[in-house]
């Protein structure tokens, strides 16, 4: 074995186990397998989980913050509006470096896998450029999959169809669509028609912006969900957001989430996002805005978290650390049962990694080697703790070590320089 990693436990509960890689694939897994290897990694019974997915974010705007101005309302369409202005000013050289930047965050937070929707509004395709040059740069340590993204809506910003089959054209792997945005209920439905029907035809996959909306009466997801099922797309599609899905009636929701099951549509809900710029209209009591995740998972439909924005011209916070988009979510949907949070934890890991499509991802023999030791016991205790990333691993090659969080305490009536960990005993 190139790798052993002793003494780690799984999320799946498994503990005492023993991980060998060769070859950038991880080569046997059990309890103290009669292995070695080049490098003997001590996991002390900490938590080791494949990398970190983001199901969904906006690479082209992030850390752009500030430019040209601060959103001074924090709403969504004031963000809409500010990337619009600052759309003429961007430059491929500063996207690009802002992005890898980014990623060099990401690496260090053991997130290896990013969807990241770009925009195809601007007829020059610059964003689009950019970020196909930024995949393949980053490509040796993490996994980079482009949506194009008409951020103005494919037929209310003149030539936007034209530029998003372009892009596809240049290498962009998923179509986006954002249905809410059209001029009308009706523009809005014949988008999302369009472009399913452009993605059936070229074999893609379909990740749509969809009633990012507080307005119960915005459905394009039920429209979504019959497309998706006329066209035999089940399994290749996503809606992000579905936030109007928090105000919507209840009798509608029990129709509308077996037909989201029956078109093996997945949801992608942005919990730091969303409960920021949702409810900005109401006075009290405000909603949450962020869509129905405890009922959608019941009904048996994937739901994956996304991080959505970093320092960007809609949300001001953000690192790249998926474990507090996972953390915000289950507070949001009060999914403090212990299945329910790691249902929360699945849906940073295992579930996105689905939706993206993602191969030999896991910690099975035969996938690849690109795990994450936490400074935590288990995937509730990371979720508790944000856990630390001891280390970060892709195809059997560390990527980036850190020591566990620990703090010495010098305190009256206790052993003076106690080593202390923020763990249960």
């Amino acid at each position: 074995m190139d790798v052993v990693i002793r003494n780690a436990s799984l999320p799946d509960g498994r503990r005492g186990i023993d991980i060998g890689i060769a070859a950038g694939r991880i080569a046997a897994v059990g309890a103290a397998l009669p292995v070695r290897g080049g490098r003997e990694i001590d996991a002390a019974g900490d938590l080791v989980t494949p990398p970190f997915v983001d199901a969904h974010f906006h690479m082209d705007a992030t850390l752009s913050y500030g430019l040209p101005r601060v959103n001074a309302s924090g709403t969504l369409l004031e963000g809409i509006a500010l990337w619009g202005e600052l759309k003429p000013q961007l430059t491929q050289d500063a996207l690009i470096e802002r992005a890898l930047q980014y990623c060099d965050w990401a690496v260090a937070r053991g997130l290896l896998a990013v969807r990241s929707h770009v925009d195809v509004c601007d007829p020059r395709l610059l964003a689009v450029e950019a970020l196909l040059e930024v995949r393949r740069r980053v490509a040796p340590y993490l996994d980079l999959q482009l949506v194009a993204f008409p951020q103005d809506g494919v037929l209310r910003s003149p030539g936007a169809l034209e530029q998003l089959k372009r892009a596809v054209a240049m290498g962009v792997e998923v179509v986006g669509g954002i249905p809410h945005f059209e001029r009308s209920m009706a523009d809005g439905a014949e988008s999302v028609r369009i472009l399913c029907e452009f993605a059936a035809e070229r074999g893609l996959m379909v990740d749509m912006h969809c009633d990012e909306s507080d307005d119960p009466m915005s459905r394009h997801i039920e429209t979504l969900a019959l497309h998706s099922h006329r066209l035999g797309l089940h399994g290749r599609v996503a809606g992000s957001h579905l936030t109007s899905m928090h105000s919507m009636d209840n009798y509608y929701v029990s129709k509308l989430l077996p037909l989201i099951r029956e078109a093996g549509v997945a949801a992608i809900a942005n919990p730091l996002i969303n409960i920021t710029l949702q409810g900005r209209h109401d006075s009290y009591p405000k909603r949450r805005g962020m869509t129905r995740v405890p009922e959608m998972l019941a009904a048996g439909i994937d739901v994956a978290f996304g991080q959505d924005c970093v320092l960007d011209p809609w949300y001001s916070l953000g690192s790249a650390d998926m474990l507090e988009v996972a953390h915000m979510g289950l507070h949001v949907a009060q999914m403090t049962g212990q299945e329910a949070m790691r249902a929360c934890f699945a849906a940073v890991t295992a579930t996105p990694a689905r939706i993206l499509g993602l191969e030999g991802y896991g910690l099975e023999v035969g996938c690849h080697a690109d795990l994450v030791i936490l400074d935590a016991g288990d995937a509730v205790e990371a979720l508790r703790l944000r856990a630390a990333r001891r280390l970060v691993m892709r195809r059997g090659r560390v990527l980036s070590e850190a020591a566990p969080a620990r703090a010495s305490l010098h305190l009256p009536g206790r052993p003076d320089g106690t080593d202390f960990r923020l763990r249960r005993a």
